[in-house]
Order: structure tokens, then C-alpha cells, then sequence
């Protein structure tokens, strides 16, 4: 009987290699790896002709799915070379790590007594002297999250996670003295990128005793007791008669795992654990996800490099660069082949030099910026973000074990032919086609669940009810999402109905909830609709504050607009919706009366959103009680910007004559007590469009005579407010009112000439700037009427200064 310990770094191309070669020396007859034991039966998956990696398990608690971590696989890593070996030649392959179940009830015990101490700080409140400290926290043997990890959390068997482990200096202090910066790039070149030595597994052991021998102490608790399962499970396979035992662990672990303690002692370590029933799957995963940038404890800085390294093991360099030279061609940079081939000599030189028999990715970017770059490190980041990750999407057999939520979503994916790609792609749908429609109808519903793989956009040309517009890109979480939503439901159309259903009880506040009745018809979730109008009837009866009630009606009238388009039934939305423009049109007169100025522009916007619907739905008898509530918002006490806006609207629905509207902007414009109120109106009234100004004499006269009756002091205080409404025009508005002032001032001038001293020769030096300005070209005689354009400038100075 012997028992052979293999350490290995996560995810490296190199310990994949010499172990592979290893286990086809060995042969061994029980293969024991670093890993969850829930996962045992998914092993013989990994042989499927449709599984790719990279993929990863997935373990979770059904009970709570929030509760997961993942064990992610590549290609090049070394327990997926492990568990290939023994499924393709029938031997018994076991993971060996402690038990998720252990580990996800701890964490699901801490976060229980976190939740019960938020609501006790909740309903007695936090002791004065001193801040309650996190459960989640407080425990140092708890370091599972509560969100889903990329695991196992916290795992220090790799060389990443050993540089935030204790043994991270020890393995800095190996680097350093074989001439290394750190100690990523100094066990890249002493592993990854060997090929042969089958005496490489030895070495590492030599080492990580070393390096474990100041640290026993530091361990933690969590990693003790993995550990000890560790060794357990190695005492059952010498138990059960096996004579060749090969275990494959991180490279930390070897060890611990050498010398066997007692059994008693790891007996008492896993003594009395809580445990919660887990379940589990494989699941697609990414290089992205690999990448130690990601968060991933045990990620690689370049899983598009170890790729080279797997696959083409002696000329991984030269494929590297010539993958370096096509993206820089495609982003049309120039990359020769001779610039490749000068810097694959540059590469090997510089690893000669630092006597390293082949060059890294270090000599390799290095090489590509003196060959290319030069002085410039743009090209070197695209290659960064391109090839040194070379993202990919995995793929898992047909026939794996999923929850049934997610079965459906898969199948539904094929019928309506959206496949999951990694890659950003755009989906144009045209609803009025039924199977753009089935497109567009799971895209939302999985939406709602909070599956974001489709997000809509905005496209100039076609804005019909009609079209859609959509950026596509599935991320490898979407499962666990899916996994949490399979408690509302087994199939996605029953899983929104009833998480609808949820909602329309939970949610209390109105907009939101006409938002959701938005998203109700988008994902045509009809067996909610009865129960989402129900409640928005119940809490509309309850709402009086106007805001909320004009917030209310946008979503609702996108609702029976989209609802044309789709064809589903809306007469329930209708329903609601009439009692809603009821309650807001007898709430806004007296939400207007006696507000400062921040509510009154609260209340503004809400007036625009809500006229938007109106407009929107053309109904006669919605426009009939709006229109009767905007009059009666442009009496006295009303706030001026809502006053000024009620006017805007109701000249613009043509309740109002042109006449009645000057009377209206007459009465504002005659407060000489309070010019500031005379500005608030007139924001209210011109905001988003001059276009009356330009196109009403009357209108224009009132305007004018008001601004030119201003004082210095006063006209300068109100300026800013002025120019504000005016910024809202478009350019080719504010270039006729321009011009309109220029006309207007030399129309005026004569009439106010008498009350300023004119000096006719120096008035002739500044008149031809002054008609160039205003439009106003007299070539025939420039030098006359000299005294009487004088005094229309000077008469006209606020209105100039207004344009």
C-alpha cells in the first residue's frame, strides 16, 4: 500500500502536465481530490462529449440558494486532468475536502444570528457608548460569505491565495533568492512552464514543508478542520484495501497530509459540525472568471497565456505573439511578421539573459513594447484585456442534473434560437412577428427575476411601440439567479406570475408599483394581472398626494400603448387608470396652493410626465378633466412655475385663445413688488420651447416691455433665472429671438429717446457693431437717424441684455 501526494497550483498548465504524466506512470486504483464530496456524482459528466470547459460546480443550499460557492475547472487545471484520468480509465475518483454541508450551515447560522441581531438593534436600538459589532464577522472561524464564491473561500493552497495567507512571505523569501520579484512569476517558470519532470511534485513538497514550519500555528480553525477531512478520507482508502492512492491537493496542504495524527484527534476537530442539506450541479463558467482580477481567491493573472502553455506547449511563445499580431491587426495597428519574429528573438534573448530556459509572459511583453510600441502602452493594454484573459464560455452537457427553472429557461432558449454567448451581441425585434415576440417576451421575464442578460436601448429612426433594440451578453452567475428564483416557480412563465403576485403585496409606494404593471405586460405575466390591479386599486384609493398620482400615469399609459402591440388584454389598466386621472386631476389644483419653490419643481416635472400620457393616450374625456385641472392651477396662490406651466399647457391643448393667454402673461408680468415670482412664471411658461415668443407679436411685446421696465439692480438679480429658461430653447430659437430684439429695440427706441442725454458722434462709432448685431443694415445712409437709434439702444439695454 502507498500513498502518493501530488501539490499542485490551481490552475496551472505545468502541474497539469507532470501530473498527467504522473497518474499514466502510476496507475493507481483510488484517486482522492481536493474537493466538495457532494460533487461525487457529477464526476462522470466530466467525460461528455458536449462538456467544455471552463465550467465549475456549483454547491448551494436549496433552502437558501443565496448560499453557494462555485469550484471552478479550466482546461489546465490539474484536479480536471485528475478527474478526466479517472473517469476515462474507471478508476474510483473522490473528493476529499471538508463538506459544503458543514460549511454553507455555519454560514447560514451566522447570518441568522446577524439577522436577529439587526432586529434587535432594529426595534431597541444601538447601545449609546458603543457600536454592535457583525456576527458575520466576529466568528474568525466563519470566512464563508454569504454571497456565492469562486472556491473554496479563502483557500491558501494555491500560490495567489498564499501571498494573503501566512505563507506568503515564506514563499516571497523563496523568490527572492532565486532572483524573483514575487513569487507568481518565480513559480511560473519553475512549474508552469515545465514539461517533463515527473520529480517535480517531490520538490514542491521539500518546499511547502519548509515553508509550513513557522506557520503551523497561524492556521485557522476552518483550515484545520479541512484538513483533517482531508486525512479521514485518505485513512477510509488505505481502510478499504486500496494499494495505490494518489491525492491531489493544493500544494500548501502536502504536509499536513504526509504525516497522518491520530485518528481521534481529526475525529474531535470535525466533531459536532452543523450540517444543512446542499445540492449540486456544474454550471458554465469563464476565463474571465478565472482571472485574478475578478475577486476569485485562487485566480491566474493570464488564463488566455496557461492556455498557450496547455495546448502548444513548445511553441506557446510563437502562438501567443501571433495571436498579438491578428487583434492588432483587426484594431488596424500595424503588426508585421517580421515585427512578430523580432519579437519572438527579442523574447528568447531576454530570457537567456535571465537564464530561464524559455521565455514568460513577462519577456514576452516586454519584447512586444520595445519591437512595436515604443514609448506609447495603449496597443500593450488592448493586449492586456484581449489575450491575457481570452475570454471563453464553457458549456455543460445536456443531460446534467439542473433544477427544473432552469431546464425550462434552457429549453426556451433553444425554441426561440438565443443561445448564451459570452461575446456582446445586438438583437433587433420587430413584435410585430410572433417569434420576435416570444424573443422579447423571456428576455423581459428574465428581466424581472433579475437575469440581466438583455438590455434594451434607444435607436435613432425606428422609436415605433414595435421595435426593440437589445445588447445581449450572458454571464456565468445567471444560474445561481435562476437557482434563487426557482422557489417562485418550476417553469419561468409560473415564476414570474407568482413573484408578481409577491410584489403587488410587498410594494406600497405608487409609482413603483405602475412600474411594475409596466413590466407585468412586457413579460405577459396575464395570471398576475387580477391580483397586481387588485392591489394597485386598493393602494390608489389610499394615495392622496398628487405627485404620486401624476408620477402613476406614465407607466401605466406605456402599459395599454404596449398593450395594442402585443396584443394582450388591458381593459383592467384601463379601469385603474381612469380612477387614477380622476383622483390626480381633483389632487393637483390644491398640491399647487401654497408649496416653495424645490416642491414646486418636484411637481412640475410630474405635470410634464403626466400631460406626456395624456397625450400619449388621446382620450377625449382624459384631456376634458386634465385640461379643467390645469385652469384652475392659474388662479392666485398658486406657485408661479406651476401657474406659468398650467397657461404653457392648456394654450398648447388650444383650451385657451391667444388672447387669454397674453391677458394671463399680462397679470404676471404687472407685480412690480415681487419680480422674482414674474420670473418663476415666466420659467414655468417658456420652459422647453420659445416658439409662442417667435411666433405672437403680443406675446413678444408683453415679454419685452416687462424686461425693459426693470431697474439695474433687479434685472441683474433676475438674469441668471432668465437665462436659465432661455438656455432650455433650441439654438434656432434663440437665434430668432436674437434677431427679434434687435428689431425690437430700434421699433421702441423713439418712444423713450427723450429720457437720456444722447451724444451723436460718439453713439455713430458703436452704431455699425449695433446693426451688425441686430440685423439691422441700413447701407444706404449708415449715419442716419443717428440720435434716434442712440436712444433705442440705450432704452433697450435690459432687452439687449437679455438676448
Amino acid at each position: 500500500m502507498a500513498v502518493h501526494l501530488f501539490g499542485i497550483r490551481h490552475h496551472g498548465p505545468g502541474c497539469a502536465r507532470s501530473l498527467a504524466q504522473a497518474l499514466a506512470a502510476l496507475q493507481p486504483d483510488l484517486i482522492l481530490i481536493e474537493g466538495p464530496p457532494e460533487a461525487d456524482d457529477l464526476l462522470p459528466l466530466a467525460i461528455k462529449a458536449d462538456m467544455q470547459p471552463p465550467v465549475a460546480m456549483l454547491i448551494y443550499a436549496p433552502a437558501m440558494p443565496q448560499h453557494a460557492v462555485y469550484y471552478p475547472f479550466a482546461e489546465f487545471s490539474p484536479e480536471w486532468q485528475a478527474i478526466c484520468y479517472g473517469q476515462q480509465h474507471g478508476v474510483p475518483t473522490r473528493f476529499i475536502d471538508l463538506p459544503q454541508a458543514h460549511q454553507i450551515a455555519e454560514a447560514m447560522s451566522v447570518q441568522a444570528a446577524a439577522d436577529a441581531l439587526a432586529d434587535v438593534v432594529t426595534e431597541i436600538g444601538p447601545d449609546p457608548g458603543s457600536e454592535p459589532e457583525s456576527v458575520a464577522q466576529a466568528d474568525p472561524a466563519s470566512e464563508l460569505q454569504t454571497k456565492p464564491q469562486a472556491g473554496p473561500p479563502s483557500d491558501s493552497s494555491n500560490l495567489e491565495g498564499a501571498q494573503r495567507h501566512p505563507s506568503g512571505d515564506a514563499l516571497g523569501w523563496l523568490a527572492q533568492a532565486a532572483g524573483f520579484a514575487d513569487s507568481d512569476t518565480w513559480w511560473d517558470h519553475l512549474v508552469e512552464q515545465r514539461q517533463d519532470s515527473l520529480e517535480l511534485f517531490a520538490a514542491i513538497e521539500e518546499m511547502m514543508t519548509v515553508a509550513r514550519q513557522d506557520l503551523a500555528e497561524t492556521l485557522s480553525l476552518r483550515e484545520a478542520r479541512r484538513e483533517a477531512s482531508m486525512r479521514q478520507q485518505i485513512r477510509l482508502g488505505i481502510k478499504q484495501g486500496y494499494q495505490t492512492i494518489a491525492v491531489v491537493c493544493g500544494a500548501w496542504h502536502v504536509p499536513a497530509l504526509r504525516n497522518l495524527p491520530s485518528a481521534k484527534a481529526d475525529a474531535d476537530l470535525l466533531k459536532n459540525l452543523p450540517k444543512a442539506k446542499v445540492a449540486a450541479t456544474w454550471t458554465p463558467w469563464t476565463y474571465g472568471r478565472l482571472a485574478l482580477d475578478s475577486g476569485y481567491g485562487a485566480g491566474i493573472s493570464a488564463p488566455g497565456w496557461y492556455q498557450h502553455l496547455w495546448r502548444t506547449p513548445q511553441k506557446a511563445a510563437l502562438h501567443w505573439l501571433i495571436d498579438c499580431a491578428n487583434l492588432l491587426r483587426k484594431h488596424d495597428l500595424d503588426a508585421s511578421s517580421s515585427n512578430v519574429i523580432e519579437a519572438l528573438r527579442l523574447a528568447d534573448t531576454l530570457a537567456s539573459l535571465r537564464e530561464r530556459s524559455r521565455p514568460g509572459l513577462d519577456e514576452l511583453l516586454t519584447a512586444l513594447q520595445s519591437t512595436l510600441f515604443g514609448h506609447t502602452d495603449a496597443p500593450l493594454k488592448l493586449i492586456e484585456r484581449e489575450l491575457l484573459v481570452k475570454d471563453r464560455l464553457g458549456q455543460i452537457p445536456a443531460d446534467c442534473p439542473l433544477l427544473p427553472l432552469l431546464q425550462d429557461v434552457k429549453q426556451l432558449q433553444k425554441s426561440c434560437r438565443l443561445p448564451a454567448r459570452l461575446e456582446h451581441s445586438e438583437l433587433e425585434l420587430d413584435l410585430r412577428q410572433a417569434s420576435h415576440l416570444e424573443k422579447s417576451i423571456l428576455l423581459h421575464r428574465l428581466a424581472m427575476l433579475g437575469v440581466d442578460w438583455g438590455r434594451t436601448r434607444r435607436v435613432s429612426g425606428k422609436s415605433g411601440s414595435f421595435h426593440e433594440h437589445w445588447d445581449l451578453a450572458w454571464k456565468p452567475e445567471f444560474d445561481l439567479s435562476l437557482i434563487e428564483a426557482n422557489v417562485w416557480g418550476a417553469t419561468l412563465e409560473a415564476a414570474v406570475n407568482a413573484w408578481l403576485c409577491h410584489q403587488a403585496v410587498q410594494v406600497q409606494h405608487l409609482p413603483r408599483l405602475t412600474e411594475l404593471v409596466e413590466k407585468m405586460l412586457l413579460a405577459d405575466a396575464r395570471e398576475a394581472v387580477p391580483v397586481v390591479m387588485q392591489a394597485m386599486q386598493a393602494l390608489a384609493a389610499h394615495t392622496h398626494d398628487a405627485g404620486l398620482l401624476l408620477q402613476a400615469l406614465a407607466p401605466l399609459a406605456n402599459v395599454l400603448r404596449y398593450g395594442n402591440t402585443r396584443g394582450t388584454d388591458t381593459a383592467s389598466v384601463a379601469q385603474v387608470l381612469d380612477g387614477l386621472i380622476t383622483r390626480a386631476c381633483i389632487a393637483l389644483p390644491l398640491a399647487a396652493h401654497g408649496i416653495n419653490t424645490e416642491a414646486a419643481q418636484t411637481l412640475l416635472k410630474q405635470i410634464n410626465q403626466a400631460d406626456g400620457a395624456l397625450r400619449l393616450l388621446q382620450n377625449e374625456s382624459y384631456l376634458a378633466q386634465w385640461l379643467d385641472a390645469l385652469a384652475r392651477c392659474t388662479g392666485s396662490n398658486v406657485h408661479a412655475l406651476v401657474a406659468g406651466r398650467a397657461v404653457r399647457l392648456l394654450i398648447e391643448h388650444e383650451a385657451w385663445q391667444v388672447e387669454q393667454t397674453a391677458q394671463a402673461l399680462a397679470l404676471a408680468c404687472s407685480n412690480p413688488i415681487k419680480p422674482l415670482e414674474t420670473a418663476e412664471w415666466l420659467e414655468g411658461f417658456l420652459q422647453g420651447s420659445g416658439l409662442l415668443l417667435v411666433m405672437n407679436d403680443a406675446l413678444w411685446q408683453i415679454l419685452h416691455n416687462w424686461v425693459a421696465s426693470l431697474n439695474d439692480t433687479v434685472f441683474t438679480e433676475l438674469l441668471p433665472l432668465l437665462r436659465r429658461t432661455f438656455a432650455t430653447f433650441a439654438a434656432g430659437e434663440r437665434r430668432q429671438l436674437a434677431q427679434r430684439v434687435g428689431q425690437g429695440a430700434i421699433q421702441l427706441g423713439p418712444k423713450n429717446a427723450a429720457t437720456h442725454e444722447v451724444h451723436p458722434q460718439r453713439a455713430a462709432l458703436v452704431l455699425p457693431i449695433l446693426r451688425q448685431i441686430f440685423g439691422a443694415h441700413n447701407d444706404a445712409n449708415p449715419n442716419a437717424n443717428t440720435s434716434a437709434s442712440a436712444s433705442a439702444s440705450a432704452s433697450s439695454n435690459h432687452s439687449q441684455e437679455q438676448a
